[in-house]
């Protein structure tokens, strides 16, 4: 009985794409599939076919072969041409099937091998948490740190074997790092046990690092903080992390930024906030202060008339600049009116006529004791 041709199987055209053929294969296998055709004795045989058409199809020197030479290519007879497209004459399907067991699965499953170059892996990220000041983050700070970590080794220059010699693939998963199974129409795969699903092994590892291609060291770097960072800012350095197993590319290292408690300034994103004293006679008659600024300098603050604790004063583009954008928050003052301490007895006489002069000047303190005096009024009533 003659052969049914492939891609009348799958239900394609000739000339098909791959995408087409994978496409297709999976509708029919899982629509086909004997256990959902329990009562239909011909359903595995059904199922084997479209499994020998895809294994064929998808490789592209058999699909080749194929092409030109129909099912000869793949019998006895055809010879060198059977040879090269790689023709299983009992038609194994398990390569096909786990193809696209590997398409559906396989990056939820962490993937498979492709070849070698496994054994190089990139290396871990690191984090280090830099404490500045809030004048660091006002002017931007140049920096050294000393991060712990690893290096490549110079012994074998990274590559794990004894005088810098390359891996050799794995003969076992044969640069796969993973080793097949076959169990009815499932393929189990397992890390292969020889070089721990590296792909690759060492015949002899460097004595220096014991094969992993990296050895602990500390390194000095410079670090730019910029101007205006915050808490929690971060930093990447690209290819400062650790060093990759053997010779793999190194990972990044990430600068988180802690910005500690100021003395004087608070900061609240862009705008800084200060409370600063002001003495009695200030407040009550007006006049300048000086006040501090983050940049170090100070900078002279006209105080209104009557100005009570409390009051704030906006000194606008004198808070932190913006990361990377160039303007300037701005400096709130809260005035903290100042009473005085230890007065002399001449001081003590000045203030009393100063109170007694200036009660009409005092709403605040007029209102309340008419308050006061209603209130005890109305329950005497």
């Amino acid at each position: 009985m003659a052969k049914r041709d492939y891609y009348e199987t799958l239900g394609v055209k000739r000339g098909a794409s791959e995408a087409e053929l994978k496409q297709a294969y999976r509708r029919l296998a899982r629509d086909m599939h004997p256990d959902r055709h329990k009562d239909d004795p011909s359903a595995a045989d059904k199922f084997k076919a479209v499994n020998e058409a895809y294994d064929v199809l998808k490789d592209p020197e058999k699909k080749a072969a194929y092409d030109q030479f129909g099912h000869a290519a793949f019998e006895g007879g055809m010879g060198a041409a059977g040879a090269r497209a790689g023709a299983r004459p009992n038609g194994d399907f398990s390569s096909a099937f786990s193809d696209v067991f590997d398409d559906l699965f396989g990056d939820f499953m962490g993937g498979r091998g492709r070849g070698p170059g496994r054994a190089q892996s990139r290396g871990s990220d690191l984090r280090y948490n830099l404490r500045i000041s809030l004048e660091d983050a006002f002017l931007g700070k140049e920096t050294t740190i000393t991060v712990p970590g690893s290096s490549a080794c110079d012994a074998c220059n990274g590559t794990g074997a004894d005088g810098g010699a390359e891996p050799v693939t794995c003969p076992t998963c044969a640069g796969l790092g993973k080793v097949r199974a076959q169990q009815g129409f499932f393929t189990i795969e397992r890390t292969c046990p020889t070089c721990g699903g590296r792909g690759q092994t060492i015949k002899n590892p460097c004595r220096t690092c014991q094969g992993q291609g990296r050895v602990a060291k500390e390194r000095t770097l410079s670090v730019r903080i910029p101007e205006g960072v915050e808490n929690g800012t971060r930093i990447r350095l690209a290819g400062e992390g650790e060093a990759g197993r053997r010779g793999g590319p190194p990972g990044d290292l990430y600068i988180f930024l802690e910005i500690a408690d100021h003395p004087i300034f608070t900061r609240e994103g862009m705008d800084l906030f200060c409370r600063i004293p002001v003495p009695m006679t200030t407040a009550a008659l007006g006049g300048e202060i000086e006040a501090p600024t983050i940049d170090g300098g100070r900078t002279r603050v006209k105080i209104p008339a009557g100005s009570q604790s409390g009051k704030q004063l906006r000194l606008r583009a004198k808070g932190m600049p913006q990361l990377r954008g160039g303007r300037f928050g701005d400096l709130y003052l809260e005035l903290a009116v100042e009473t005085p301490v230890n007065l002399t007895s001449h001081q003590k006489e000045l203030l009393q006529l100063f109170e007694e002069a200036g009660k009409e000047n005092s709403p605040e303190t007029a209102d309340f004791f008419t308050r006061v005096k209603n209130f005890w009024g109305g329950m005497t009533g």
